[in-house]
């Protein structure tokens, strides 16, 4: 059976329907408490190159069970309706189909983040090893 729509257009679609956010714009908002930033990469990415200080670790494949209240993967931090969720992928892609799945779920405070950690590296974003923010969450987390 032929593929009748691709990636791409898929991604266009979810492009045009989703909150955007450049890189500069994210970097600015660091350190704001209404801004939950969430890597959906894979655990091979995290290791090879580390992630974004503070970010909320979300595997993409769960992400929809994690965010769902009704779900038994929920994680209550997607509730919190105070805060904007600003995902992130290697280049935007996968991101932008994320942030319009949670949209098509009925979040209203979620966008992407545009060119994903491809371009938050190069234009000199702040980053942690993998294993830096583990202890960081580690020492963040309520005892």
């Amino acid at each position: 059976m032929p593929i009748t729509k691709g990636f791409r257009v898929l991604v266009d679609e979810a492009m045009a329907q989703v909150k955007t956010y450049s890189v500069a714009q994210v970097r600015d908002r660091l350190g704001d408490a209404g801004l939950q930033i969430v890597d959906i990469r894979d655990p091979r990415e995290l290791e090879r190159g580390g992630t974004v200080p503070g970010a909320l670790l979300a595997p993409r494949g769960m992400l929809e069970f994690w965010v769902d209240p009704d779900s038994p993967y929920f994680k209550p931090v997607f509730g919190d309706e105070g805060k904007e969720f600003v995902l992130f992928c290697g280049a935007g892609w996968r991101s932008a189909l994320a942030a319009k799945a949670l949209q098509d779920m009925g979040m209203t405070n979620v966008a992407h983040i545009d060119g994903g950690f491809a371009d938050w590296t190069a234009q000199g974003a702040p980053v942690q090893t993998l294993e830096a923010h583990r202890q960081a969450s580690r020492q963040s987390a309520p005892s």
